[in-house]
């Protein structure tokens, strides 16, 4: 049964006498999150659970506070947690490419670090001096001279078999060669060619006797050399090992308890003695050779001995309290997995294990990562790489510089490191719906998802701590109070914003920036409050800041250029109601709708789909109605009806279906030959049935309507037709509520096709009697006759 609305229904009033205090100066802050218990309790349970895949979804709208209670949540858990380890990169003796990772306890590995520093510099000084000592040189010099001996005694013998044979030696930058002697003269090669062949034959067979022995005597001296150069490593080795030794046997034993560190200072430890001319300044060579030449090669810095005994620390948790709990605005591949940087050497791209950078999983590892969903996917090969480490629970540096077909550089492939991270995932449920669907592990690597709702129920319990709410920002942002009375108008703009009487937004950031603004305006204002006044200005003033295309759309209707009609009646012309939402401000937009009808098969033709301009939701509710007519209609005899239903004036296109009733209206109108009152617009979806179902924005398009009747005149007679299901949704403003409680405005909420009917045409929709047939001068009459009129036509055509 149609129902006039009373004006203490059209909104949920807020009233200062339901609190107990009056500025939020009494108040304490909220400490948690506002009604969002499930996501609440499924946030905690998945920040406790310590097993793969249980990583986290946080779904919802954006300002519902999801960010900032992962971050609270997060950080209060991690504080009770063990700080995770420390993690260095160190140089691989076996394998320069693939750098070694070591691990040590929280500030073990800083302290590692500058113990590796400290023990190179030291290595370096006790060498030299080991190295320059007296006693070093004399043995080295005693190696030396036992060599020479044996070497001259051994070249001695050679000269002497030559000369035996009529040899001399010589000897040149290419090695050694004898020359033939004969009467005790040196030939020269055209002397020789002019011997006799007797005497060629003997230096020949001489000559091949001195060289087989010159051969055993030069293979007995590369044996020498060799013996020697051994006893004297062998000598640097015992002196290097006495001169370091010790030293390195402290730092092996204070970090004891890391069998793959003192591996590694053992590998320092060979590497060193193997190595060690290297730590001494070789002062002959500067300023020889190509450099001398090239001043800008001069100028390069001398390569520095100790870069591969250096220590690069890429995760220091020294001073960490707790696990870690990281956030990024910017997840792209290199910032959370790390990379290695290079040099550009005159044109060469250079590099080694001390340019590996950590990235955010480094940072991360053994803690929490909170990452937005948008700007992971945005970020290209930024969901692979998470995957990648969620999958195999390491941190592998690829080089993706050639994945993505960068210029060939030399590459490292440093070590994967274990991973441990809780990965937080923050975003709109689109994200999540779409992982799910194109990532068909998307489930197993996020199990847990903690859903955010956009509104809550508006119980006293809730308005008390949207009122601590309040409090909060005023601390943070070192604001005046709030009255009483500014809670009350934060609390209706909160359910204004819901689109509900008994419920309230959670999206908080809409409602701070309403405190924000508002508190702005009071300081303006010279108060030492905020109250209801500078919170309605606020909105105002923020809704005037976005309401230029709305007020663009008024001027074309006050000159009449967008044609509507808001007195009087007309046959198959009704007021119908939209909103026009423009993301962050939504208005509502009278349009004005026309049907016209006549014989024919074709139906009901949706002007705007066969435009083009219609989305799938309308084109269904004009099904829809097609049903109802044939429900209603069309047991006797079927439709010969040719209809097309349009918005006029409509150049953006139309969706959804809450103007299906509004256009069945135009139809009845126009068969019926009855006119539709202008002065009521008509908003609501119908099923076959004739039933009125509920609308989204119903508050918007009622507003809509009352601005355009208020500026052409309130006769007393206009408002607007609801769904009886949309009261609950009613959250107006103050100005249309005064109208209606003064009686020249009404809002009219109905359950059914025929209660609108007699609103809208003053004439009774009609109820069929026994034999199934309306009342003659019922519009459902008149419209049967109409259609019965028109298969008649049909069937006369058709015969």
């Amino acid at each position: 049964m149609q129902k006039e609305l009373s004006y203490t229904e059209l909104k949920n009033s807020c009233k200062p006498q339901d609190f107990k205090f009056r500025t939020t100066a009494e108040l304490t802050e909220l400490s948690g999150i506002i009604g969002q218990e499930r996501a609440v309790k499924a946030l905690d349970f998945g920040l406790h659970v310590k097993i793969k895949g249980y990583n986290i979804y946080m779904a919802g709208a954006s300002g519902t506070g999801k960010t900032t209670y992962a971050k609270e949540s997060a950080r209060r858990l991690a504080q009770t947690e063990v700080v995770p380890k420390d993690w260095c990169y160190v140089y691989n003796f076996q394998n320069p490419r693939s750098p070694l990772a070591l691990s040590f306890e929280a500030g073990v590995g800083k302290k590692f670090r500058d113990d590796m520093s400290e023990l190179v510099q030291l290595l370096k000084t006790e060498l030299q001096k080991a190295f320059r000592a007296e006693e070093y040189e004399q043995k080295k010099t005693a190696l030396l001279r036992s060599y020479d001996e044996k070497r001259d005694a051994l070249m001695d013998e050679m000269s002497k078999a030559a000369e035996e044979h009529s040899f001399q030696i010589k000897s040149s930058n290419s090695g050694i060669y004898f020359m033939p002697v004969v009467d005790g003269k040196t030939l020269e090669e055209e002397e020789y060619d002019n011997l006799p062949e007797d005497i060629k034959d003997d230096i020949e067979k001489n000559s091949q006797i001195v060289q087989e022995r010159a051969v055993a005597i030069m293979r007995d001296i590369r044996e020498l050399e060799r013996e020697s150069k051994k006893k004297v490593d062998q000598l640097d080795y015992k002196v290097g090992m006495f001169a370091i030794g010790h030293h390195i046997g402290v730092v092996q034993e204070a970090y004891r308890d890391y069998e793959k560190a003192v591996t590694y200072i053992n590998a320092v430890q060979e590497d060193v003695l193997e190595n060690i001319s290297q730590f001494f300044d070789d002062d002959d060579e500067e300023g020889d050779g190509l450099s001398s030449l090239l001043p800008m090669l001069s100028k390069k810095q001398p390569e520095d001995v100790t870069q591969k005994y250096k220590v690069n620390l890429i995760v220091d948790n020294s001073e960490t309290k707790g696990a870690p709990v990281i956030t990024t605005s910017n997840p792209t591949y290199y910032n959370l997995v790390g990379e290695v940087e290079y040099d550009n050497e005159f044109g060469n791209l250079t590099t080694d294990f001390m340019k590996i950078k950590g990235g955010l999983f480094h940072q991360a590892n053994g803690g929490y990562l909170i990452v937005q969903a948008q700007e992971l996917l945005s970020a290209p090969q930024g969901w692979e790489a998470m995957r990648r480490v969620i999958k195999s629970r390491e941190i592998d540096m690829d080089a993706v510089r050639e994945q993505l077909g960068a210029v060939a550089a030399p590459t490292l492939k440093p070590e994967p490191i274990p991973a441990d991270i809780k990965i937080i995932l923050i975003g709109s449920s689109y994200y999540y719906d779409m992982l799910s669907a194109y990532d068909e592990e998307f489930d197993k690597f996020f199990k847990i998802k903690a859903d955010f709702d956009y509104e809550m129920p508006r119980s006293v319990e809730n308005m008390g701590k949207i009122a601590q709410f309040i409090k909060g920002f005023v601390n943070r942002e070192k604001l005046m109070d709030f009255d009483v009375s500014a809670v009350c108008a934060v609390i209706e703009y909160s359910s204004r914003t819901a689109e509900r009487q008994d419920k309230l937004s959670t999206r908080f950031n809409y409602l701070a920036e309403i405190l924000g603004e508002a508190a702005v305006w009071a300081r303006l204002d010279d108060t030492e409050v905020v109250t209801a006044a500078h919170i309605q200005k606020a909105i105002e003033e923020k809704e005037d800041r976005l309401k230029l295309y709305e007020e663009k759309l008024n001027e074309m209707l006050d000159d009449n250029i967008i044609m509507i009609d808001v007195q009087g009646s007309e046959i198959g012309q009704i007021n119908g109601l939209a909103v026009l939402d423009m993301g962050a401000y939504a208005f509502g937009n009278p349009s004005r709708i026309t049907a016209t009808t006549y014989v024919g098969k074709s139906g009901i033709v949706n002007i705007e789909k066969e435009a083009r301009m219609s989305g799938q939701t309308h084109d269904k509710g004009v099904q829809i109605i097609t049903g109802y007519l044939g429900q209603t209609y069309a047991q006797k005899f079927p439709l010969s009806l040719s209809c097309r239903v349009c918005f006029e004036q409509n150049y953006n296109g139309i969706d959804g279906d809450s103007a299906s009733s509004t256009e069945l209206y135009c139809i009845l109108s126009s068969l019926a030959e009855l006119p539709i009152r202008q002065d009521l617009a008509v908003t609501g979806s119908v099923n076959q049935k004739g039933e009125i179902q509920a609308i989204g924005g119903v508050t918007h398009k009622i507003e809509g309507f009352f601005d355009l009747c208020k500026k052409r005149g309130l006769t007393g007679k206009q408002g607007v037709i609801i769904p009886v299901a949309n009261i609950r949704d009613l959250v107006l403003k103050d100005e249309v509520v005064a109208a209606v409680k003064e009686g020249i405005f009404h809002i009219y909420a109905i359950e059914t096709i025929d209660e609108g009917i007699a609103l809208l045409m003053g004439t009774p929709a009609g109820v069929r009697d026994a034999q199934g047939n309306y009342p003659k001068d019922s519009v459902h009459g008149r419209v049967s006759a109409k259609l019965k009129e028109f298969w008649q036509y049909a069937q006369g055509i058709d015969a």
